[in-house]
């Protein structure tokens, strides 16, 4: 699993935290930015962490900004992503195990640092249940 990071500037602070906690756990990441606090416009990252997601099923991705909507909104726009908004453990295991969320996205204005670590740890170790949630997941991507 390669980890794909991606923030604007609300969430630039915590993903630097992010990226502390990826690496104390060795887990393979790739930073796209941003990498300051200068405002920039949230779909750019959302659209390139969707992206590089999409090159491979094993990716996943997390994205941060002030609320999480605008870059879930954003990357759930592209073919076969699953952006889930997490803001405690139990939302980032169920969209894990029921909804096959392939980027988690973290609301730095309503978490804490400490809390995005155990959402992180609950949506990195919780596996997709499928069966009839795989039914469901089946039917999310439109054909139009």
């Amino acid at each position: 699993m390669k980890v794909i990071v991606g923030c604007d500037h609300a969430g630039f602070e915590y993903k630097k935290s992010l990226n502390e906690y990826l690496s104390l756990n060795g887990i393979n990441f790739n930073d796209l930015g941003t990498n300051n606090c200068d405002s920039v416009d949230y779909p750019d990252y959302a659209h390139a962490v969707a992206k590089e997601v999409q090159k491979n099923s094993k990716n996943k991705g997390v994205l941060i900004c002030g609320s999480a909507n605008g870059v879930a909104i954003t990357a759930n726009k592209h073919k076969g992503i699953r952006a889930a908004i997490c803001w405690n453990e139990k939302t980032a295991e169920l969209a894990a195990t029921h909804n096959n969320a392939n980027i988690i996205c973290i609301p730095a204005r309503f978490i804490s640092k400490e809390d995005q670590t155990k959402i992180l740890n609950a949506f990195f170790n919780s596996k997709f249940e499928g069966g009839r949630h795989e039914l469901r997941v089946e039917k999310i991507d439109l054909n139009e």
